[in-house]
């Protein structure tokens, strides 16, 4: 039996996460567990503090866990933006013995800022402002990872996620 995996798909707000997230999950297939989601289902009314935010990742990640470990394939869509939410996203995936893959999406910022604004149908409560607040503090991803750049198409996302993520083993598809 297959060895189920983990994508963990981070970045910023605005970069386009959920898109890539989702066609992922769609095409893998996996089940798909957005951060935006829980929090809403364990905070109808998120003031995103510090608490509902580790509230938020125990519960993506017990999610994860159970799925992973049941032999499912699993996206979680979340800034992961800390090194130690990263690590325990890996720690998940090495305890029940699943592959495990970090996908960061990456956009320019003038494309963050006019896709922000005209976004109207989201879940997400993120506007241009907490994009500028967390960009400095998004702590360098210190292991094997790939990185799709969303500046351009969707199509053009989803040939990198095709060719980066979709279509090579998981031992295989990480790159510095």
């Amino acid at each position: 039996m297959a060895r189920p995996t983990l994508l963990v798909y981070c970045g910023l707000p605005g970069v386009g996460k959920s898109m890539a997230s989702e066609y992922t999950a769609e095409r893998y297939p996996a089940t798909r567990y957005r951060s935006d989601a829980v929090r809403k289902e364990l905070f109808p009314d998120p003031e995103y503090t510090s608490a509902e935010s580790d509230a938020t990742y125990a519960e993506l990640l017990a999610r994860a866990r159970s799925d992973l470990e049941s032999g499912t394939d699993v996206v979680l869509d979340a800034t992961f933006r800390r090194k130690a939410r990263r690590e325990q996203a890996a720690a998940v995936a090495d305890e029940v013995d699943a592959d495990v893959l970090f996908v960061r999406v990456t956009c320019s910022l003038e494309v963050v800022e006019e896709r922000i604004r005209a976004r109207t149908d989201t879940i997400s409560d993120a506007g241009f402002e907490q994009h500028l607040q967390l960009r400095d503090s998004f702590e360098p991803i210190e292991r094997d990872h790939v990185e799709i750049d969303n500046s351009g198409t969707i199509a053009e996302t989803r040939a990198q996620l095709d060719e980066r993520v979709l279509s090579t083993p998981p031992a295989e598809r990480a790159t510095r």
